[in-house]
């Protein structure tokens, strides 16, 4: 059984209103759905993606009031946003810098164009040429050009000090593939494929074993997420009680359900179904435009909605 690629990456903000300014206007995407963390309702948990709200276009935020994260290894250090063609690389490398961010330079990274840049909290992302491969759902109400908007997320970087027992974890657990190796800032990269391949099925593991250890905090990442389909969730399950993984069981969030576990570097991993989606309680015209809170969480609105700032 395969994972197809990316679902979705959740990050930290601790400004839930610059966050909201600048991923919707700045980089004009969509927001989804505005909700909650399921386990802290005190903390907006926001979703933006393309214009369908598709599963592996999902960037997503936790509000929490924390301190920077402090860069290191065992961590999520990357966000690939895919978009199409050179062009469009060009187009975001003056759209950028008219919004106060300082992009890198367009340069080739393992044989994609890419351009790197960070979201006001130093949030470490990167513009990726995936040569227009497969559909995009442009978002008619978007700033950005349809043909200049993000299509969707990968590859994913993370960093690790020892790649050997991540990758056992990635392969015999996962299902992952090692695909190739580069150099990138003095680190050897190894990729792991999943599905079909390609940026959007993407892990890209850093080894930098001369790293402290990351702290967790606004600008950094909380977990990515890698897609299922709904159908094959049940065999997720059970695969990772036969294998005796310490993870947290069956979950579900409502809009997919999920399946989490660490990696031996301890870096969180989800599984997440496409279904049923952001449109199970709200119509697709209309997703982000009102708190949305699963049926589990709604007698409790009115609480939730006074601890929450508006955006």
């Amino acid at each position: 059984m395969q994972l197809h690629g990316i679902h979705h990456l959740t990050a930290v903000s601790a400004d839930a209103r610059g966050n909201h300014d600048f991923y919707t206007r700045v980089l004009g995407m969509r927001l989804v759905k505005k909700t909650v963390n399921q386990d802290d309702t005190s903390a907006y948990h926001l979703f933006y993606a393309d214009g369908e709200a598709s599963p592996g276009s999902d960037l997503t935020f936790f509000d929490w009031p924390v301190e920077r994260e402090r860069r290191g290894t065992h961590s999520i250090t990357r966000t690939a946003l895919r978009v199409a063609g050179e062009a469009a690389l060009r187009w975001w490398a003056e759209h950028l810098p008219r919004h106060g961010v300082t992009p890198g330079a367009i340069a080739e990274v393992d044989g994609r164009l890419e351009l790197p840049f960070e979201d006001p909290e130093g949030q470490r992302l990167a513009l990726v040429d995936d040569g227009g491969a497969g559909e995009a759902h442009p978002w008619p109400r978007s700033p950005i050009p349809a043909a200049m908007q993000i299509r969707g997320l990968g590859p994913i970087t993370i960093s690790v000090p020892d790649l050997r027992r991540t990758e056992a974890f990635l392969t015999r657990v996962f299902h992952m593939r090692p695909a190739r190796r580069y150099e990138s800032g003095g680190a050897a990269v190894q990729v792991f494929a999943m599905g079909e391949g390609g940026p959007a099925a993407e892990l890209h593991v850093r080894v930098e074993p001369h790293l402290p250890p990351a702290r967790p905090g606004a600008g950094g990442v909380h977990h990515v997420a890698f897609r299922v389909r709904d159908e094959e969730y049940a065999y997720w399950v059970e695969r990772f009680q036969e294998l005796g993984l310490h993870s947290s069981g069956p979950v579900d969030r409502f809009y997919f359900r999920s399946l989490y576990v660490r990696e031996p570097g301890g870096i969180l991993c989800e599984i997440a179904t496409d279904g049923p989606g952001f449109d199970a309680d709200e119509p697709k015209e209309a997703l982000g435009e009102r708190l949305a809170l699963p049926p589990f969480l709604e007698p409790q609105r009115a609480a939730i909605e006074r601890g929450l700032k508006p955006l």
